[in-house]
């Protein structure tokens, strides 16, 4: 006895067919699709890679660090307040420790930055000359 009015020689008379897309059939209800078959969609969408890296995802990162970082240094110099005297080349400085550390910090990585500027400037020297010797020839 069958419910339907469809044709009694379908098994699946009771279930309606699902909706397709481009030709692609739907998988049954409870299944995944397997990536490998044959789709219009590109391989990396099929295999569910998409984009997992921006400019703009590091961009946000490193601005929510710098931020934490900032206020870390914000809560060492507020606790170290202690007033320090400083001596430079005949100068006398005073300060609080948190601040003199801080610029000995900062010092530093200027000094940094500046020896990796003057190397980066020396190997695109070295490039830029390598690249007119190959070009030459």
């Amino acid at each position: 006895m069958s419910t339907t009015s469809g044709d009694s020689a379908d098994p699946n008379a009771d279930v309606s067919p699902g909706p397709r897309r481009s030709g692609v059939p739907v998988p049954p209800s409870g299944t995944t699709p397997d990536p490998d078959a044959g789709s219009d969609l590109h391989p990396d969408l099929a295999r569910r890679k998409g984009i997992t890296r921006t400019r703009t995802g590091a961009l946000w990162t490193g601005l929510v660090t710098g931020v934490l970082i900032l206020l870390l240094l914000l809560v060492f110099i507020l606790q170290n307040l202690d007033s320090i005297t400083l001596e430079l080349f005949g100068w006398d400085f005073a300060l609080p420790l948190g601040v003199a550390l801080l610029f000995a910090a900062i010092s530093g990585a200027v000094i940094i930055a500046i020896a990796g500027g003057i190397r980066i400037v020396q190997l695109r020297h070295a490039a830029t000359r390598q690249r007119a010797l190959t070009t030459d020839r």
